[in-house]
């Protein structure tokens, strides 16, 4: 590993919400043994349940933070390859703490370790994660008596059949569905959880290779997706990121599908089967999806992003659904989890059975100009926010602190400035009733947060 101070290297690698690094250099075998002994120390588990996604690098690391757990005396359930969603059930069925060996979105040079407590509950800052972070730094635990046994568990079809049993899809007219797996674990699990009689499944990079070639594994371009829908005369794209928990979906003429989309049709689904019941969003998602919530009968609920606020607010709220503008989509009976496979099931029974065509679904949620995330590079984040704050409330704008600052207008337009912490930069959002308006609203923002540089 790297020869720079240790301190410097945990602070960078050990997030908020997982390990995370570049392989060797900063995430190697010797880490992911530490981390799988100082895991196994701080949760006192009995068994803990490793699996890891599509990389060239992960099995060995899976291998290593397995043994980190073995020399602490607790077993392995070896769940072997699979995406995120997939550990989150090994974790929620068994009831026991889980390490997912994945980088996510990260390019393939990346590899690290995400965490979760027994019943898919994550590992982030303040349950767990600035102790391991403190573990870490600290001498390695001694050897128990006795070594733990690896238990192989290969839990794939289980989880299959439990995401397929949530979903009805037996009346469905026959549908024609490219996936596009981009080389990563949905290869593996998209065949079993959306193959149908009434399904005819087109893949599109199912090749395990590990690089991911053909593009990078944090779903930034759908153009290939669209392009092999139209070629084939599709009913729809879905797309997932290189762990395979993140879906988006593009329609019959290769159109991307907004995810506030997605969350208004599924919460319409969720809430036929729960009426009255609360669906977390967060504080991004667009307001069609909020109307969406409300005409189902549903209780909206704000959530700051990131997934472990929209979970812990869904167990608060005992919430059927949960949905982020960044494409995830949890369940209360996912143990609140997060899984696209589920949120596409959904998605396919809907159009299935609606005999329209997906253009037409994703319509009559197209009502509000929506900005998309835009990074903007700024010397000072936390300058630049404070300035943002300052104008908008001195033209009396309505601000609100719950994630960065959001500013709603008298218009109903609104917009949102954070300061993510992965370098120099504010990220903003933006949304107005027409693409004019929120334009103009987009283009003041950017420009108050820019000055504050100047």
């Amino acid at each position: 590993m790297t020869t720079e101070p240790e301190d410097d290297l945990y602070d960078r690698i050990v997030t908020p919400y997982d390990i995370r690094g570049l392989f060797r250099a900063e995430v190697d075998p010797g880490l992911a043994y530490r981390a799988g002994a100082a895991f196994t120390e701080l949760t006192g588990a009995g068994t803990v349940a490793v699996a890891h996604d599509a990389r060239a690098s992960s099995p060995c690391l899976a291998d290593a933070f397995g043994q980190g757990v073995l020399d602490q005396g607790a077993d392995v359930v070896d769940a072997g390859l699979g995406s995120t969603d997939y550990l989150s059930y090994v974790s929620g069925r068994l009831d026991v703490p889980g390490a997912m060996i994945t980088a996510d979105r990260a390019p393939a040079a990346y590899n690290g370790i995400r965490l979760c407590h027994a019943g898919a509950v994550d590992v982030d800052e303040g349950t767990g994660m600035e102790l391991l972070r403190r573990r870490l730094r600290g001498p390695r635990p001694p050897l128990a008596d006795r070594p733990g046994s690896v238990l192989p568990a290969r839990l794939l079809p289980d989880y299959a059949g439990h995401l397929r049993a949530l979903v009805d899809l037996s009346d469905i007219r026959p549908l024609k569905v490219v996936v596009d797996a981009g080389n990563g674990a949905a290869a593996r699990t998209a065949p079993l959880v959306l193959g149908h009689p009434s399904i005819e499944l087109v893949p599109l990079h199912f090749e395990l290779t590990g690089p991911f070639p053909h593009w990078a594994p944090y779903l930034a371009d759908v153009d290939a997706l669209g392009e092999k829908v139209r070629e084939s005369g599709a009913d729809a794209g879905l797309a997932f990121d290189g762990d395979g928990d993140r879906m988006v979906a593009v329609d019959e003429r290769g159109a991307p599908v907004p995810p506030a989309t997605v969350i208004a049709l599924v919460a319409g689904r969720e809430l036929a089967r729960r009426p009255g019941a609360a669906v977390v969003h967060d504080l991004l998602t667009a307001t069609s999806a909020i109307d969406a919530i409300k005409e189902a009968g549903g209780i909206p609920v704000r959530s700051r992003t990131g997934p472990a606020a929209v979970k812990a607010l869904m167990a608060e709220q005992d919430a059927a659904f949960g949905g982020a503008h960044s494409g995830h989509y949890y369940f209360r009976d996912f143990w609140y989890a997060d899984t696209g496979m589920l949120a596409a099931l959904h998605l396919l029974a809907e159009l299935g059975a609606s005999g329209r065509e997906l253009s037409e679904l994703a319509a009559r949620h197209d009502r509000y100009a929506c900005s998309g995330t835009l990074d903007v590079r700024v010397p000072d984040p936390l300058a630049a926010l404070q300035r943002v704050v300052r104008h908008f409330a001195a033209e009396g704008t309505a601000l609100d602190h719950l994630d960065g600052v959001t500013g709603e207008l008298a218009d109903g337009a609104w917009f949102n400035v954070r300061v993510p912490g992965t370098g120099p930069v504010v990220r903003v959002n933006v949304e107005a009733g027409t693409v004019a308006a929120m334009e103009r609203l987009r283009d003041r923002v950017v420009e108050v947060v820019v000055s504050a540089g100047r």
